[in-house]
């Protein structure tokens, strides 16, 4: 565990139940048979699919780089990516070939709803796994670690969570950002207010308009938000970590053939690089709104991936 993550683990105990989450996946997969080893009774996901020919891929609507969907209902993104190769290994273990992939949008507030209730297959996002969440849903192994940061204007006096005194934040509802700053806002010394938009757009007007002094939300959601717009020059990610946010694909829970082919996905991308060079293309090279990130992958992603590929002993 990298020493930020271990500093944020000491000063939130929850966070020690968030990293346990993310790295249990990588520990407690059982053995399982390559994606090309159809099962021998397909049940729950994989049946309906199988019966269906269709997959349904939940895409969040501006989470760039990770996902974004258009108004004609294509997606991209890295996430999306992730979950296409979950796609080409599930048509081969059940023997489909030309699986119809579809599309749907899904919000910070209804995403869990849409996996629980099997509107969509995967949920191809920012999502944070967390013990709480792992209760309702199943999430693959980390596909990235984020944390919570502030976004302000530029010149604004404040620099870090300790300069939000007398001030109010906004955040995302229904976010891992939302409990970590209600976390900050807890000690009444800090005089901080937390407040809750329905979704980026509007809680970065209320920075716009100076109704609050910052939006919290996971630094890289937060530059590539800016960056996509344009909003470089206006705005600033500042300060230090506030929470630790290990994401992941979302697919429905105690679905045993499921989760044995997207661990399966994940070791094979892992094996083979493949999954770094997924990452590349959507952190390091050029985005095709032609913005780069410039994110280089940090030790303990890196490390997660090299576990993930490695042979069992």
């Amino acid at each position: 565990m990298p020493r930020d993550a271990v500093l944020l683990a000491r000063r939130f105990p929850a966070v020690l139940v968030a990293i346990a989450a993310a790295l249990c996946c990588l520990v407690a997969a059982p053995v399982v048979a390559q994606p090309d080893e159809a099962p021998h009774a397909l049940t729950g996901v994989m049946k309906r699919i199988k019966d269906s020919r269709v997959v349904r891929l939940g895409v969040r609507e501006a989470a760039v780089p990770f996902a974004s969907i258009n108004a004609s209902g294509q997606a991209s993104g890295y996430s999306v990516d992730l979950c296409l190769a979950i796609v080409e290994d599930l048509a081969t273990a059940i023997g489909v070939s030309g699986l119809r992939v579809e599309y749907r949008r899904v919000t910070p507030a209804d995403r869990f709803e849409q996996v629980v209730d099997g509107r969509i297959d995967l949920e191809c996002g920012a999502t944070t796994n967390t013990a709480e969440r792992s209760e309702r849903v199943a999430f693959s192994p980390p596909t990235f670690i984020a944390g919570t940061q502030l976004l302000v204007k530029r010149g604004s006096p404040v620099r870090s969570v300790r300069d939000l005194h007398g001030r109010k934040v906004v955040v995302v509802r229904d976010t891992t950002n939302e409990a970590a700053m209600q976390h900050w806002a807890s000690d009444a010394k800090r005089g901080l207010q937390v407040e809750a938009a329905e979704d980026y757009e509007a809680a970065l007007a209320r920075v716009a308009s100076g109704e609050v002094a910052a939006l919290a939300a996971d630094d890289v959601l937060l530059v590539g938000y800016i960056a996509e717009r344009n909003l470089r020059r206006e705005y600033a990610v500042v300060g230090e970590l506030l929470s630790y946010e290990p994401y992941g694909i979302m697919y429905a829970k105690d679905d045993g053939p499921m989760r044995a082919l997207v661990h399966a996905t994940f070791k094979r991308l892992a094996t083979s690089g493949e999954i770094r060079a997924i990452y590349n293309k959507w952190f390091i090279r050029s985005l095709p709104s032609g913005v780069r990130l410039s994110w280089p992958m940090n030790t303990h992603l890196a490390r997660t991936f090299e576990l993930l590929g490695m042979p069992p002993e």
